[in-house]
């Protein structure tokens, strides 16, 4: 793994928790977080695409299936797990509150 590769995934991973704050006040911290990572599948998705002859000569299906590496899976993963991370926080300081 490169630095190159682990930059890139930890900016998707920064800039998938900012929108999942920008969107927690209008449809809670996990659906936000869902709609964050949702993004970033989509985006890798349509890149992979366009790796082929475009989203308009191949199957529909051949984003979804084709030209997946580390880089492009990290850059899914990593903004998950900091949506995950983000959210079950906000869920376990809700709940210890809610005890006290």
């Amino acid at each position: 793994m490169t630095a190159e590769i682990l930059g890139s995934a930890v900016q998707h991973g920064v800039i998938a928790v900012l929108i999942q704050l920008a969107l927690w006040p209008l449809f809670g911290v996990w659906s936000a977080g869902a709609i964050a990572v949702a993004l970033f599948l989509g985006r890798e998705i349509a890149q992979h695409e366009y790796k082929g002859d475009g989203p308009k000569a191949e199957r529909w299906d051949y984003g979804l299936l084709q030209h997946w590496n580390l880089d492009s899976c990290l850059d899914v993963a990593l903004p998950l797990l900091c949506c995950m991370c983000l959210a079950c926080t906000v869920w376990a300081l809700r709940r210890y509150q809610a005890r006290t």
